[in-house]
């Protein structure tokens, strides 16, 4: 039967764009379905994404070696995405991992980074506190410091860039979002919610958070889905001058665990540091809840929470002011993320954030690319094969 597509890449975000550019630049036939971002995100009725942000942390230090792998691998090809679509979307500030001195989490960061190659830095609670003289860490903290190849990217333009490359390289980008998937007479057949129907040899559902929606999936991936409150703290151009040397933070402790960004200039013009990290969960059950819960501004427990953090943590700050936003993250139950075939042999997933994918979404959109092409992913140096589970 006669196909519209080769491939066609169902979710245009972080790992979807991506996916999308690493299959054009090697295949001819590729497209790529998804929205732009809403104008009105309150009378939206369409499907969101989480990407509608200027800042997420990178970094390569993490305890886990796998996660560690794929970011830095990652990071090694932003200058390359850069320069091909013109588009800045990274700031190299450096990124410091915070915890108890002599903790576990620590120790196994800085193995990972060793194992890498990645020059880091320890730093007891003095060296935290020469280095760093904006933060009031916790007594009895400890840090690894990562100054080179870390920072924070703008999601919103990686997307940009990446959705870019693809068309460039050949892919066809529809400005549309997906309502189902099945296969039939040995292809795939994709409609949209604007009507129309796609052909495809193989279709990659990489939808984020909106993969767990119906009619998808031949089964459900075993996945859950939990809502987000960001902060937001407007500072002055005085104050993100002062700041200019923050690098990016992930602070965890045995009451906390959150991740700060430095001040960042969002599109109104103004400057924010940014802090998330949820004390407790708010699973969102299906795609109507998730249409819901990107429309609201987030939790105020959420905000209050986080408010506290900020006061003790980087005392010196008087905030112009405090706005929240929602978002989601995906967490699987291998805990990374699910790149691999469904029970019908012409639709594969990528997805599974577990809140900590966009350093990583070029590597993970890579081996999503892999996939299609090769009909697998082969080992690369991880310890996981990324196999997805299914409900």
């Amino acid at each position: 039967m006669a196909v519209d597509f080769k491939y066609i890449v169902v979710g245009r975000g972080l790992m979807g764009a991506a996916a999308a550019r690493h299959l054009a630049r090697q295949a001819d036939g590729v497209a790529v379905i998804g929205p732009d971002e809403p104008e009105d995100r309150k009378a939206h009725q369409g499907v969101f994404a989480s990407h509608y942000d200027e800042g997420r942390i990178t970094r390569t230090i993490d305890p886990d070696r796998n996660w560690a792998l794929l970011a830095n691998r990652s990071i090694g090809r932003y200058g390359e995405i850069a320069s091909e679509s013109g588009i800045d979307f990274y700031r190299e500030a450096g990124c410091v991992v915070v915890a108890p001195d002599g903790s576990d989490y620590l120790e196994r960061t800085r193995r990972a980074a060793i194992s890498l190659g990645v020059e880091t830095r320890f730093l007891d609670e003095g060296g935290l506190k020469e280095a760093f003289p904006f933060f009031a860490f916790p007594d009895g903290g400890g840090g690894v410091f990562e100054a080179k190849g870390a920072g924070h990217v703008s999601p919103r333009k990686l997307v940009k860039a990446q959705s870019l490359l693809a068309e460039k390289a050949g892919a066809a980008v529809i400005r549309d979002h997906v309502v189902s998937i099945r296969s039939e007479g040995g292809t795939a057949v994709v409609r949209t919610a604007g009507g129309l129907s796609y052909r495809a040899e193989k279709v990659l559902l990489a939808a984020g958070g909106f993969s767990i929606a119906k009619n998808l999936l031949p089964r459900p991936v075993a996945m859950t889905v939990y809502g987000r409150t960001v902060t937001l703290f407007g500072v002055s151009e005085a104050d993100a001058a002062r700041l200019a040397g923050m690098p990016s933070l992930i602070l965890k402790t045995p009451d906390i665990h959150i991740y700060l960004l430095p001040p960042i200039r969002y599109p109104d013009g103004k400057f924010y540091l940014k802090i998330g990290g949820d004390p407790d969960d708010l699973a969102l059950s299906d795609d109507a809840a998730m249409r819901a819960w990107f429309k609201t501004e987030g939790r105020d427990s959420v905000r209050g929470h986080l408010t506290r953090i900020v006061e003790n943590l980087v005392p010196d700050i008087v905030p112009l002011s405090i706005s929240t936003a929602a978002c989601v993250v995906s967490q699987t139950e291998s805990g990374y993320p699910m790149i691999g075939y469904t029970s019908s042999p012409e639709i594969a997933v990528l997805t599974g954030c577990a809140g900590t994918s966009a350093k990583s979404s070029d590597e993970i959109g890579r081996l999503g690319a892999e996939l299609l092409l090769a009909g697998g992913i082969s080992q690369q140096g991880y310890s996981t094969d990324f196999t997805p589970q299914f409900r």
